[in-house]
């Protein structure tokens, strides 16, 4: 389904969003090579009682594609002033894999703007991650890529990924969202700039970046964290870290889905999103309690994450098939 996408010009650079609906605020932020579209499904429902927010990050979508900053600093710093020209001044965050370490970094730079973080199989819980991203940072990508996408190669590709999609073969569940992100690529400055975004997050031995060392500043922010059983794109056993290092989240295993749980069962991830936002209360930015977190620190729950104890939280629930 279409929705209507708008652009802003921010820092010089033209981003397109899509904004529907009235009420609370919820930002929803797509992961690596895809776009608002991502959340079709999602964004009418949602827009019946919230305003929903879905733009295109830099380098993605119908958002320009410039050398530019494509870390997850600058993607937070996009969203505050993409949200300050929208005249938004509290959301919650939605963020879906590379979005969520987004959303995250976003709760910490800017923690008066959020009310809420919602992280759907997000990157930064640990090293872990698909050999296909991290080809993405070796030499000759971009050449190899422009070849495999020429015309004809291009429908074998995606065609045959979409056929492995519904084959029923182990780990190959996500391959349909995969061949959305390889058609994409047969544009040049997409290639350029997802090359940059995952050399910014990602090395040959997996995910540079985490959240462990600084997700205790989000400790007074709701948090939920919602992941599919078969994730073949970052371990579904990360959410056990994050069971440790976000010890207040509500965890939430999606049977049945796997790295994009918002697109295998729409209408279970809109469920779990409203009641989320309807049984929390918006968090409320302390600059007091701010400083004193800084100052304990998160030390024990990032030793605890390293050495692997991760106890089952009583928070973390599969969601009803």
């Amino acid at each position: 389904m279409a929705h209507r996408v708008q652009y802003l010009t921010v820092h010089g650079h033209r981003r397109a969003y899509v904004m529907k609906g009235s009420g609370p605020v919820v930002l929803l932020l797509h992961g690596l090579g895809c776009d608002h579209h991502t959340w079709d499904a999602v964004i009418d429902p949602l827009a019946r009682d919230h305003t929903v927010i879905a733009p295109d990050l830099l380098g993605h979508g119908d958002s320009d594609k410039p050398r530019a900053d494509y870390s997850v600093g600058g993607y937070a710093n996009a969203m505050r002033d993409l949200l300050a020209l929208l005249d938004v001044d509290r959301v919650t965050v939605v963020g879906h894999s590379l979005g969520g370490g987004v959303a995250m970094q976003f709760a910490y730079q800017y923690p008066q703007l959020v009310e809420r973080v919602v992280l759907v199989a997000p990157g930064g819980f640990g090293p872990e991650v698909t050999p296909a991203i991290r080809l993405i940072t070796t030499p000759g990508f971009h050449q190899v890529t422009g070849l495999l996408t020429l015309p004809g190669l291009r429908h074998v590709g995606v065609t045959g990924l979409r056929l492995l999609s519904h084959s029923r073969l182990p780990r190959t569940r996500d391959l349909d969202q995969v061949a959305e992100i390889f058609d994409s690529l047969r544009d040049e400055s997409t290639r350029a700039a997802i090359r940059h975004v995952v050399r910014a997050v990602v090395d040959w031995r997996g995910q540079v970046i985490t959240m462990s060392d600084r997700a205790y500043l989000a400790g007074r922010m709701p948090t939920l964290i919602v992941w599919g059983d078969d994730d073949s794109v970052i371990p579904t056993s990360h959410a056990e870290v994050a069971e440790v290092v976000v010890p207040h989240a509500r965890v939430e295993i999606v049977p049945n889905a796997g790295h994009f749980p918002h697109v295998d069962h729409p209408q279970r991830f809109v469920k779990l999103l409203r009641e989320f936002v309807r049984g929390t209360e918006p968090s409320a930015f302390d600059p007091q309690a701010w400083r004193a977190d800084l100052e304990h620190g998160g030390s024990v729950r990032i030793h605890q994450a390293e050495a692997g104890h991760a106890p089952v939280s009583p928070l973390r629930r599969r969601t009803p098939a």
